[in-house]
């Protein structure tokens, strides 16, 4: 279990080293640089990537909290671990190929394609509202089977990161819908395509912060 810990520890560093260094460690004579894509047009970085950067970073500490608590607070002899349904596991499966068909269209966006840009962007976000179902569906297995908030502390541990997991996918399905949107009303391709990248990065990063709690989860 330590061992566990500690791999789980360095993970959840190192992905709060590489935002802070993709975000808040940009020389500002960089960020504001222009360069040429393959195409010739005229490029800068995006201040919107560099503040989800930041809001990443600061949800990586979030949860990295969230990680410590609950590994000091599994050693008291109160601590009974929760026996997670298997739907949990079929739910990461799903989050996998949600994060897939973010980077789909990505890949869509980059070469114009606007048609598949769209049906990328369906498949994602009903893949992700499927996601949340089966979130909900494993709750209410568990209050089936007498696991209760109260009636342990890990039960408390399990609705609560599992919770603030759904709520930061909740939150990624605004940006989601209002991607959707442009794509659909013909909105330039540039912008539709900076849109797209980052709902596919607030994904994959949902989906490591997701990998990381369910080997928690599932180590105890």
């Amino acid at each position: 279990m330590t061992v566990t810990l500690v791999f789980l520890a360095c993970l959840m560093g190192a992905i709060l080293w590489w935002l802070f260094r993709q975000s808040v460690n940009v020389q500002p004579w960089m960020a504001q640089a222009s360069t040429q894509d393959v195409h010739g047009a005229v490029l800068s970085r995006p201040a919107a990537k560099t503040a989800l950067g930041v809001f990443l970073a600061v949800v990586t500490s979030v949860f990295a909290l969230f990680i410590s608590a609950y590994a000091m607070r599994m050693h008291f002899g109160d601590w009974s671990p929760v026996q997670e349904p298997r739907l949990l596991t079929w739910n990461t499966g799903l989050l996998i190929v949600t994060s897939g068909a973010m980077q789909w269209t990505v890949v869509a966006a980059r070469r114009g394609e606007i048609n598949a840009v769209r049906q990328g962007l369906i498949a994602g976000g009903v893949l992700t509202f499927a996601f949340l179902a089966g979130q909900l569906l494993v709750w209410k297995q568990l209050n089936d089977a007498g696991v209760f908030l109260r009636s342990n502390p890990a039960n408390a541990f399990f609705y609560l990161l599992t919770a603030v997991h759904g709520v930061h996918l909740l939150g990624g399905l605004v940006a989601w819908a209002r991607t959707t949107a442009k794509a659909w009303r013909g909105i330039e391709m540039a912008k539709v395509r900076l849109s797209v990248e980052l709902c596919a990065i607030y994904w994959h990063f949902l989906l490591l912060v997701w990998l990381v709690l369910f080997a928690l989860l599932l180590s105890t």
